[in-house]
């Protein structure tokens, strides 16, 4: 997917690109779910489920896992 092709980053507005997929257990219903970790050209960085894409996104707490 490129940049052009991805979501709105909501805190600039700048197109995001999909950057990984980390796979975490869910607190709510316990699943093993992926979130995909998306970045924008400002160095924002947000995750969201991979089966929730309804979803807002939610801040990155490891900004590090888009590979900087």
């Amino acid at each position: 997917m490129t940049s052009k092709d991805g979501p709105g980053c909501p805190a600039c507005e700048r197109p995001m690109w999909c950057g990984a997929f980390v796979l975490c257990e869910r607190e709510d219903d316990g699943k093993r779910v992926c979130r995909t970790v998306w970045g924008c050209p400002e160095g924002h960085v947000w995750w969201l489920w991979a089966d929730r894409p309804e979803e807002p996104p939610e801040p990155c707490p490891d900004p590090g896992l888009m590979g900087e």
